[in-house]
């Protein structure tokens, strides 16, 4: 069975620094009829589980550990027995909201994870957060970039374990080097190109 894209939206904040934003965040969850993944586990984990339905959840992928992303990656865990996998650098950002949990696999640059005849390699992209990944489902013609691109450009670099000279870099050498029709699935907002974000890296 060929694999397929399944994608929700869920709401609530963004809190870093001592502010907090009200956000929307894509869910995406990558699988067949029987096994699947979920990219990022924002704010309401039982709008994700509708998404996931009665397959099997092979793991939830953290694209990053600020807490739009990882909130209610715990309470997927304990729901579905799925291991947590973000990659280490981002474990300052991860205790921000988790002091108590861990994750469980640590991710790395390269690594491949398999579901439903498909395979979505580990982009290490920091810049956003220093742990921040991209995971390219290549077969699939696409790339999930939380949020180290979006449709208009970078993602913010503003605040606590950021930088942009770093995920500039990250873009231009890891995402830009992608075939230009490649689709890009954010961590919020509309799906846009590689071709169509070559001109915002001013």
């Amino acid at each position: 069975m060929t694999a397929r894209i399944d994608h929700a939206v869920t709401s609530g904040t963004f809190s870093l620094d001592g502010q907090t934003f009200d956000v929307d965040n894509n869910v995406w969850v990558v699988g067949d009829d029987r096994e699947c993944v979920v990219i990022d586990a924002p704010h309401d984990a039982g709008r994700i589980l509708e998404v996931v339905g009665d397959r099997r959840l092979l793991g939830i992928l953290c694209t990053h550990a600020h807490d739009d992303h990882v909130r209610v990656a715990p309470a997927l865990r304990d729901a579905t027995g799925a291991p947590i996998h973000l990659h280490p650098d981002d474990r300052p950002l991860w205790e921000m909201t988790h002091p108590d949990l861990f994750w469980d696999v640590e991710l790395r640059d390269g690594q491949e994870v398999p579901v439903a005849g498909t395979t979505l390699t580990v982009l290490h992209t920091p810049g956003h957060a220093p742990g921040a990944v991209c995971f390219l489902a290549a077969d699939l013609g696409c790339v999930f970039t939380g949020d180290t691109l979006f449709q208009g450009g970078p993602g913010a670099t503003g605040r606590s374990y950021s930088d942009k000279p770093t995920i500039l870099t990250s873009i231009r050498e890891r995402l830009m080097t992608l075939p230009p029709e490649t689709v890009v699935h954010t961590g919020h907002g509309d799906s846009t190109t590689i071709a169509a974000e070559a001109a915002n890296l001013e």
